[in-house]
């Protein structure tokens, strides 16, 4: 039987990448995204790729991970199903009320995004449950009827029930969908204690709210991609799996229903990937004289992933980080996610100038269609992708390795620019290092969001960028923070499909507790029975009997007593006095890492306890190369071009093309490093050297070595 083969597969704004692991072999492509039907893409993407239809490699088993923006797309768009909400009477306005947060405090007339539910949509019944999830009022059953009735005639395609306390006691919310279902069977029905059996009833409204939301789109996006790849496949019926938000991957029937856990998939396989590439790098690899990577092979890094419409960076100290606290649309998400902040800045991005003569960059994007004004798809509007062209970091000849469909056009960039330039007075040159200059400063806050504003310092961490466009601005952001380190992976531009193939199937469970941690540490039972009932759910939704082979985390949500918000940290298995006493020295020391201060005679309260089960599969493995007794780089120098980096004029930079430096070679900058899925840049007082895994180690020269 021939070896499976593996595919990452992550749909972006303007491209969607393929990553192909065959044996021993790693192939990358990309191809532009259809954002009407994202499915069109994929098939072409693996038509291109000889993975399905007639190919040589028809029998062999395919394995498909997919990171998906329908879902985001949807909530963005507000273009979502027509949903409706059943809560407990007195509590319909949840929803609308939320936080009552500001967001912009000094903005006097401000305005929400449109609701994703219709005011006549949210609607109640009668029950009640204690905080304890003891029966106040019996669930009306008799009402359901009249809600049927309502539902069928308003026409609604989701609902989402969420009751008082049902995280403590779900009878009430699953009898009512069971009552539902008889009349309407083809409604999908999203219940709060399924989705987030926790406390919090405006993030636990809005979670599941989300979910009913997106998804019917999503389950008719999966069966219609599902439906596809069996026709096309000449061989064995393909396998898909789907990225979560938390960086582990589901099968497709466990993402049809709980849609919103898909809602950040692509942003997550990126970190995924980053970390993996970075884990590699710095613990098996030989040092780079004169450059050494960082000692005792931490795996310190700070991701920087800009694509076509947005940047998403992460700050990694050691491990991925994970939260449940995440905003999308101004709605809480309350799911576990990668812990990524996201900014409207990526090479579509469009560069205007506003009513009070200030240059702006974002967050509108010229997207996928018809895409910067370069590509030649009737974009008329300056992008970053222009500025870069015109600046000469990018060579027209060279794009996506000088085949595809894409091919740039330098006039068409420089004519846009030149536009922009007039409103400014400036020239098409100055208006480019402008927009490049704006969007920099953009990525640069989201960087110092997640380093400096969480405590901790930028320059103790490697930048390691990706994304088709990362790699071109890294050397100026790591200026910016002080970064004296950048990573820069063999295949940066399509990361995050390759982080596809390196994630777990895995499912994660959480339940409220609500108990004090010093009870617990003294008498963990409560603990371990949430355990225990959580290792029920994640063992259904995984499907196995035989739990030895799944690996088990817990966490859990402890804050000091009074106050709003929560910490997660680690909690050791089995559960013992001792795991709950341990957790609690986590916390003080993560609450001084995180606000800068502890209060150790304080009371702490634990509030929710989480598991993750993750079932390891078959990786992609590099074996490390030998550095070559050949160093020179002259092999891979095609030519010289002026590339401009002030208003000073061009300077005369090498042009490198990737494949052809080899493991030990190193070069100085200024430069451009030319690739199938990318471009990097070095700006002046740069230095690279190639290591064993091929990747691209960018530090920052001193003043004695640029001497």
């Amino acid at each position: 039987m021939n070896e499976p083969i593996l595919v990452g597969v992550d749909v972006g704004g303007t491209f969607t990448d393929f990553v192909v692991w065959r044996g021993t072999t790693l192939t990358v492509h990309k191809v532009p995204t259809t954002p009407h039907d994202q499915s069109i893409a994929i098939i072409r993407g693996l038509q291109e790729l000889g993975l399905i239809g007639e190919s040589e490699f028809s029998d062999a088993p395919l394995a498909i991970v997919h990171g998906m923006t329908v879902a985001t797309n949807a909530l963005l768009e507000r273009c979502g199903a027509r949903t409706a909400l059943l809560t407990t009477a007195g509590f319909a306005d949840v929803l609308v009320i939320g936080r009552q947060n500001r967001p912009h405090l000094y903005k006097l007339h401000q305005t929400r995004p449109p609701a994703l539910v219709q005011d006549r949509h949210r609607l109640e019944i009668a029950e009640r449950l204690d905080h304890t999830g003891a029966v106040l009022e019996p669930l009306d059953e008799a009402a359901i009827p009249a809600l049927a009735e309502l539902l069928r005639a308003e026409a609604i395609e989701s609902l989402a029930i969420v009751f008082l306390f049902s995280f403590c006691n779900p009878a009430h919310e699953r009898r009512a969908a069971a009552l539902l279902q008889e009349v309407l069977p083809e409604l999908p029905i999203s219940l709060s204690s399924d989705i987030l059996p926790e406390h919090r009833e405006f993030e636990r409204t809005a979670t599941t709210t989300i979910n009913a939301y997106v998804q019917p789109l999503v389950a008719r996006y999966l069966a219609r991609l599902e439906q596809t790849l069996a026709t096309q496949a000449s061989g064995a019926r393909p396998t898909v799996h789907i990225m979560q938000s938390n960086g582990g991957v589901i099968a497709l029937d466990q993402a049809a229903r709980q849609a919103a856990r898909v809602v950040l998939s692509g942003p997550a396989g990126g970190a995924v990937g980053a970390f993996a590439i970075a884990e590699q790098a710095m613990r098996s690899l030989s040092p780079l004289p004169p450059f050494s990577p960082p000692a005792g092979g931490a795996v310190h890094i700070i991701t920087f992933d800009m694509g076509g419409t947005s940047t998403d960076v992460a700050l990694c100290p050691g491990r991925i980080p994970t939260t449940a606290e995440s905003v999308i649309t101004d709605l809480p998400l309350r799911l576990p996610i990668i812990d990524i902040h996201t900014v409207g800045a990526g090479g579509g991005s469009i560069a205007f100038v506003d009513l009070g003569g200030a240059l702006q960059v974002g967050p509108r994007s010229a997207g996928a269609v018809p895409g910067p004004a370069c590509y030649g798809r009737g974009g008329d509007l300056p992008t970053v992708t222009d500025a870069n062209l015109v600046l000469g970091r990018l060579d027209a000849a060279g794009f996506l390795g000088g085949t595809g469909d894409v091919r740039l056009d330098e006039a068409a960039a420089r004519d846009v620019l030149q536009r922009l330039g007039d409103q400014l007075h400036l020239s098409a040159e100055e208006a480019a290092l402008g927009v490049v200059r704006v969007v920099n400063a953009t990525m640069e806050r989201a960087l110092r969001r997640v380093s400096v504003e969480r405590g901790y310092d930028p320059r103790d961490f490697t930048l390691l960028p990706f994304g088709g466009a990362g790699p071109l601005h890294a050397c100026d952001l790591a200026d910016s923070l002080g970064i004296t380190r950048i990573l820069c992976p063999p295949n940066p531009g399509v990361l995050s499909a390759y982080g596809m193939l390196m994630a777990d199937v895995a499912s994660e469970a959480s339940q409220a507790l609500l108990a004090d941690a010093d009870t617990l540490s003294r008498d963990p039972t409560p603990l371990g029975q949430a355990i225990d009932e959580m290792h029920n759910r994640v063992a259904s939704v995984l499907q196995i009997e035989r739990m030895e082979e799944v690996v088990l985390t817990a966490a859990i949500d402890l804050r000091y007593k009074g106050q709003s918000y929560e910490l997660t940290v680690p909690l050791n298995l089995p559960i013992s006095g001792a795991s709950a006493a341990a957790a609690t020295e986590a916390f003080h020391a993560a609450h001084a890492q995180r606000y800068g201060y502890a209060m150790l005679q304080e009371r702490v309260e634990a509030v929710t306890v989480r598991l993750r089960a993750a079932l390891p599969g078959e990786k992609p493995t590099q074996q490390p190369a030998a550095f070559t007794s050949e160093q020179s780089v002259d092999r891979a120098l095609l030519h010289t071009r002026p590339v401009w980096f002030n208003t000073d004029g061009p300077t005369d930079c090498a042009v490198y093309r990737r494949s052809a430096l080899h493991p030990g070679a190193q070069f100085a900058g200024p430069a451009v490093v030319l690739q199938y899925d990318t471009t990097v840049l070095l700006t002046p007082g740069w230095s690279a050297a190639v290591d064993q895994l091929n990747n691209l180690w960018l530090w920052r020269r001193t003043v004695h070595e640029q001497a």
